[in-house]
């Protein structure tokens, strides 16, 4: 936002319950009436679902049908529970609490353990990494830094889904998943994890939920107790439940169903977190009497932008794409989507980079523009590019605002400045409130100027600026404001973590900038193995990859740039090719995609009773087909010759010079990281790859054994040795 935009950043409070109710449309204001009963609202990207829910809650609050402190909202990430609680706040209804489902678990936690358990409850550990490490040490295993990260997403999607490490092995199969190690030593791991937490009478974010799910099980008084204090429910993202939350909603709900939930299948883009739509598309059939909603009016992206949305889900298959909602852009028509080749991704990055010059020349704010990526990794690059061109950036998902060193410090001196200015010095020339905030956080490390480059200094900078913009906005919209004003302001939006907008271009993950939108969107790399990524073979993994596009395409507003490069490096191989979502879609690659049966229109359909008859559920598709020998054609089960793709004794194509090859350069590797010669490729894959003789990185990545993280560190390697080149020493990344 810009200052253009104050008098929507610090608005009035209606004056009225119906005044809450002024500007919604027909759809939005059924969900806010609706305050009875289960509701389920199907909101599509940029349809106001956020708007519809809080002006509900604040509605009941303000016609006393609500009462402030019996309300609890649930969200998933503490950036949407601030942002809740600061619409809450414009709207006038203080009071109600919108927290994380774990930030509701842990206050519930902490006040019953002593009652519940008794003495205090255990230590919360913040990162669980170095306790994995622990217990990887206990194993004997030998894990490096990205095999601790994927052991760990195990054991978190286990705990999420309430498996038990002697069950693991068979839930991981089940659900397709895709395991950094083989799933016995993963077993062994999680379970001395465990051991290692009880021994050190710690517990992690996941055992919040699951301990707060034991005590109300157990405790049917405390239940009782926890049931008076909250009688209605909103829950916001519902299609990222996992089961372990849905199980908490369900101990919190009782026997009662006044619960109003919000999602959109199209949006489900945590499945590998154990996050499941199922219980959103299954509400209608747990709750027969619900009343369902369904937002498609899009009031964020112009036509020519929805449309690109629209297309991308009318080629999915499955459960989600069953339900999908078909938006209606509500704003006049804008120029259509950009789609640009590169020959490399360093000429990708600064093609990308010249635009944004031009964006912010031609007087575009920075903070309206982001650069959308599928992997962290990518990040550098568009860093870079950026830097050298003078262009401010902020990268998302680092450390909250207000928790940001600079900005605590900064909250101190205008403190301090608020309660002593008059005999500050500082202010001595300062004739109102954006000149005093400008004199004292010139004196934290703010200048008119930003500093050239990037890095610590630049982000530091970036977070005082914030706070400069943020006193002029304020001083706009509220004539006469003090600096003690603004203190005030800033206490509250630190306690709702509602944090103003960075003046720079936004660098972001697709999984991170979902729930944001800008007016310019970059979405970048959108080629085959990064878009869908290499390691998404199943077709739910693969849809799930087509939904987290829609998620990038959805963030824009205005403009849409969808560009990809044909080789990682400058003089590369250019055997890339753009992403199969982009087909019939983008000009040139044949006829535009026809809308396919059973996208849903906007509108409502209001329960009748709970005798109402239950519409049947769709049935599931399975997307893993079996593994066949490729000579053959058995169904195989064992996982060596799943590898292998063939029967341990069908006659074999491998090409015996480059496996030997490839053995004599992987103990090489081995020795440099100091790990047994099967941490970087089993004998099995090596024969894999020695039988496949990939070319390029999608074949090399198909090889069951490879994976994304090895695919990036030994790739290069690899396809290098399988071309009959000679590979130095050296040349792996670390």
């Amino acid at each position: 936002m810009t200052a253009a935009t104050h008098s929507s950043l610090f608005p009035q409070a209606p004056d009225s319950a119906d005044a809450v109710l002024e500007g919604l449309d027909p759809e939005q204001r059924e969900v806010a009436t609706a305050l009875r009963g289960p509701v389920c609202v199907l909101a599509g990207a940029g349809t106001g679902k956020t708007r519809a829910i809080t002006h509900r809650i604040a509605y009941g609050v303000r016609a006393g049908i609500l009462q402030p402190s019996s309300v609890l909202a649930v969200t998933f990430t503490n950036r949407a529970a601030g942002e809740m609680r600061g619409r809450l706040r414009q709207l006038g209804a203080q009071g109600v609490q919108a927290r994380t489902f774990h930030s509701a678990a842990l206050r519930q936690l902490q006040y019953f353990w002593p009652k519940a358990i008794g003495g205090s409850l255990p230590r919360l550990v913040d990162r669980k990494i170095q306790l994995v490490a622990d217990a990887a040490a206990v194993c004997r295993l030998r894990l490096d830094r990205g095999e601790l990260r994927d052991a760990t997403a195990e054991i978190e999607w286990s705990k999420v889904t309430q498996t038990v490490p002697a069950d693991y092995a068979l839930a991981a199969a089940k659900a397709g998943r895709e395991i950094p190690r083989d799933p016995a030593e993963i077993a062994q791991l999680y379970a001395a994890y465990e051991e290692l937490k009880r021994a050190r009478a710690v517990i992690d974010f996941e055992d919040v939920l699951l301990l707060t799910v034991a005590v109300l099980q157990d405790r049917h008084d405390i239940a009782e107790q926890v049931r008076a204090q909250y009688q209605h429910f909103v829950v916001d993202e519902y299609q990222d439940v996992s089961p372990l939350q849905q199980r908490l909603l369900e101990l919190w709900l009782g026997e009662r169903d006044d619960l109003c939930v919000v999602g959109d299948a199209s949006q489900t883009i945590y499945s590998f977190t154990g996050a499941t739509p199922d219980h959103l598309l299954d509400f209608r059939t747990r709750h027969p009497g619900a009343t369902v909603v369904k937002l498609v009016r899009d009031y964020r992206s112009t036509p020519q932008v929805v449309h690109l949305a629209n297309g991308l889900l009318a080629q999915a298959r499955g459960r989600a794409a069953d339900h999908r909602l078909e938006l209606v852009s509500q704003r006049a028509p804008g120029p259509e989507p950009a789609y640009t080749e590169y020959p490399d991704e360093p000429a990708e990055a600064e093609g990308a980079a010249r635009r944004i010059r031009e964006l912010l020349d031609a007087g575009v704010p920075a903070a309206e523009i982001a650069v959308l990526f599928r992997t962290n990794a990518q990040s550098e690059t568009y860093e870079q590019a950026l830097a050298d061109l003078g262009v401010p950036y902020q990268l998302r998902g680092a450390e909250r605002f207000f928790d940001r060193p600079e900005v605590r410090k900064a909250g101190v001196a205008l403190r301090g400045a608020a309660r002593f200015g008059g005999n500050d010095t500082l202010l001595e020339d300062a004739v109102d409130l954006p000149s005093q905030v400008r004199a004292v956080l010139s004196g934290e490390g703010w200048t008119t100027q930003p500093p050239a480059g990037s890095g610590a200094v630049r982000e530091r900078w970036e977070s005082l600026a914030a706070l400069v913009h943020l006193a002029q906005d304020f001083a706009a919209a509220r004539s006469g404001a003090t600096l003690a004003d603004l203190v005030a302001e800033l206490d509250e939006r630190a306690s709702a973590q509602h944090a103003p907008t960075v003046q720079g271009v936004t660098l972001a993950s697709l999984h991170s900038a979902k729930g944001l939108e800008w007016d310019v969107v970059f979405l970048v790399g959108v080629a085959e193995g990064m878009m869908p990524i290499t390691y998404a073979r199943t077709d739910e993994q693969i849809e799930e990859e087509r939904r987290l596009l829609y998620v990038g395409v959805t963030r824009a507003r205005e403009r849409l740039h969808v560009s990809w490069a044909l080789s990682r490096s400058p003089g590369g191989r250019a055997s890339r090719r753009p992403s199969r979502f982009l087909d019939g879609l983008r000009p040139g690659s044949g006829a535009s995609a026809a809308g396919r049966a059973g996208g849903g229109a906007g509108g409502i359909e209001r329960g009748f009773g709970r005798a109402a008859a239950v519409a049947p559920a769709v049935p599931r598709r399975s997307g893993r087909s079996p593994a066949r020998c490729r000579v053959c054609g058995r169904t195989l089960t064992d996982a060596g010759e799943m590898k292998l793709m063939r029967c341990e004794d069908c006659p074999s194509d491998m090409d015996e010079g480059l496996y030997e090859r490839l053995r004599d350069w992987r103990a090489v590797q081995a020795r440099r990281s100091g790990q047994p010669a099967y941490c970087v490729f089993t004998d099995k894959t090596l024969m894999a790859i020695a039988e496949a003789v990939p070319e390029e990185d999608g074949e090399l990545a198909r090889i069951p054994g490879v994976g994304v993280r090895k695919l990036h560190r030994y790739g290069a390697d690899v396809l290098a040795i399988c071309a009959g080149q000679d590979v130095a020493e050296g040349d792996a990344q670390d």
